[in-house]
């Protein structure tokens, strides 16, 4: 490896630390004040940067955004072959330890749905995958057919809205509302999964 090799590889270590530092500030900041409360030199000075040294890293607000969403979304990353029931009650369990991650999350969701808001195309492309994701899930665990008759498709923006509307529940009073409780309830209500083929 030649000096200018390494100079660039440290480089380039440095931006993508910078980079996730700005994304962790951006996340802070967007949990305190809300996407729209959010600016730009707020993010900056939490990071200890200018503004301008903030947009060489992400352009627009727009863009910071989004690039917040998807890392958040990597905390929760399990390959989709992989996901169980039992894994999704375990995820209802660690974001019940961890209210403002959750809180951000449930605040850049409700505002998405306004006309014209920076992350709408996000979470109805997450929200696609997700739906899609949960109907595999359904579908190893109990087959073509859930035992009420749906189908995982059917059933799957079922699933999805349950984990949801507990999640916004449980912020809104999380005395009254036994999260992880709530949901492994609500996989009972489902029934008893299909025997395994032989």
């Amino acid at each position: 490896m030649s000096y200018g090799d390494g100079m660039s590889s440290t480089r380039t270590a440095r931006s993508e630390e910078r980079r996730a530092a700005i994304l962790r500030s951006a996340f802070e900041v967007i949990a305190e004040r809300g996407y729209r409360g959010a600016s730009l030199a707020a993010v900056a000075e939490r990071v200890g940067l200018t503004q301008q040294g903030l947009l060489h890293h992400f352009p627009t607000k727009e863009a910071l955004l989004v690039a917040v969403l998807a890392d958040r979304d990597q905390w929760d990353a399990v390959p989709n072959s992989q996901w169980r029931l039992d894994l999704l009650g375990s995820l209802v369990e660690y974001n019940a330890m961890r209210p403002g991650i959750v809180q951000t999350f449930a605040a850049l969701l409700g505002e998405s749905v306004t006309e014209g808001h920076p992350a709408r195309g996000f979470f109805t492309d997450r929200y696609a995958d997700v739906r899609a994701s949960m109907a595999e899930v359904l579908r190893a665990e109990y087959g073509e057919r859930l035992p009420g008759g749906l189908t995982p498709e059917r059933a799957a923006p079922l699933l999805v809205a349950v984990m949801d509307g507990l999640q916004y529940q449980w912020l809104l009073d999380p005395e009254s509302v036994d999260m992880p409780g709530a949901f492994r309830d609500f996989l009972a209500l489902l029934g008893e999964p299909a025997p395994p083929e032989d």
